[in-house]
């Protein structure tokens, strides 16, 4: 593979990852879901778990696809700098209008909307990433990442933490959720901590950073078998090192905690270099037609799915015993709920949303709409 050919197991890495964010974010009823569908109740990692932390890691990847060229002939970094804040904005500001909407009662809601979130993380560690990748050489990038992590882990077990003292990683007594507390106030998730709050944002760029560590190696034009094999040597040394960590640091996805760093990282990158494998090395490519549909407006479909769930939410109709029920219950308990067991109405019913985007995806495929920012 030459260093400007389109890698498609990235799109199809990315419709994956999306299309696995879209089903765990849409179950028929949120209690009836199979296990590993749902987010570890706190330290612990479970599929879903590894979803978020996937998609870092391709933002990262993209980023040296983006810019290594233009970064290694030097000069117009100016330019550079402004897109990516400008993308970096952008992104953030997806990910607030997601939350203020629908917006017919903004006004009663900004005093207790949550400020962060799952756009606004990729906002800002996109922009994080990328400026390290543009100020900064190849050791340079490394000794920061290390340094994050490390100050991460230091910063979480020996600050003290009012009420609670150093060291605590309970939900409430963590140095995270009582920076969100004391910053963003009622501005939160939940009112002990923000999963995606200001702290955790920091070993979060490390995730996206390992993404644009694997971009370079795939721009070298090396032979697959040694793409691959420089996937998959270091993403095993990321798994063994990250389980190692989580003994003293445990595996906390809400809390981003630096074995999980590394821990999802490795496993980011054993996932692409199996679709690389499979996809651009043996073209393998009819089976991931739809995650190809769904990677080339990952974006899109993740702010437009939300969109229509967050309205189906909204629309309520009255009960016979006088009661409320929103659209979307509505649907699921007459569509879906005769039709198996709650778990498995409720996975039927995600699955059905998701299959119904591809189709939403494909027509924009079919007509190579592809929406960017």
């Amino acid at each position: 593979m030459q260093p400007n050919d389109r890698m498609q197991s990235l799109d199809v890495f990315r419709g994956m990852t999306v299309a696995g964010m879209i089903l765990v974010n849409n179950p028929g009823t949120w209690a009836a879901i199979y296990p590993p569908l749902q987010h570890a109740e706190w330290h612990g990692c479970t599929p879903t778990d590894l979803v978020f932390p996937f998609f870092l890691f391709i933002v990262g990847v993209s980023i040296s696809l983006a810019f290594a060229k233009r970064v290694a002939q030097g000069g117009g970094r100016p330019d550079l700098v402004r897109k990516i804040l400008k993308r970096s904005l952008i992104i953030f500001l997806l990910g607030t209008m997601m939350i203020l909407y629908p917006f017919y009662d903004i006004w009663e809601r900004l005093g207790t909307m949550r400020i962060m979130g799952v756009l606004q993380r990729i906002g800002l560690c996109y922009g994080c990433a990328a400026l390290l990748y543009v100020f900064l050489g190849v050791r340079a990038r490394y000794a920061a990442c290390a340094g994050l992590l490390i100050l991460y882990y230091l910063l979480m077990r020996f600050v003290p933490v009012p009420g609670f003292g150093a060291g605590d990683l309970s939900p409430q007594g963590n140095l995270a959720a009582f920076l969100d507390r004391l910053l963003l106030g009622a501005h939160t998730w939940k009112k002990d901590f923000d999963p995606e709050g200001l702290l955790s944002t920091m070993p979060a760029v490390v995730t996206t950073m390992i993404g644009a560590f694997t971009g370079d190696l795939i721009r070298t034009g090396k032979s697959p078998k040694d793409i691959i094999r420089g996937m998959v040597l270091p993403g095993i040394a990321l798994v063994a090192l990250g389980l190692g960590w989580s003994r003293w640091f445990p595996l906390n996805k809400s809390l981003w905690t630096s074995s999980y760093v590394l821990f999802t990282g490795g496993l980011a990158l054993l996932s692409l270099a199996v679709c690389y494998w499979l996809v651009d090395v043996k073209s393998y490519r009819k089976w991931a037609f739809p995650f190809l549909v769904y990677g080339m407006n990952a974006l899109a479909v993740f702010v437009f799915s939300g969109l229509l769930a967050k309205t189906m939410l909204r629309i309520k109709f009255a009960t016979p015993e006088g009661k409320t029920i929103h659209l979307q219950a509505l649907i699921y308990k007459t569509l879906f709920a005769p039709l198996a067991s709650p778990v498995n109405a409720s996975l039927i019913y995600a699955l059905t949303y998701v299959v119904l985007w591809f189709g939403a995806m494909y027509i924009l495929f079919r007509k190579k709409i592809f929406i960017k920012v």
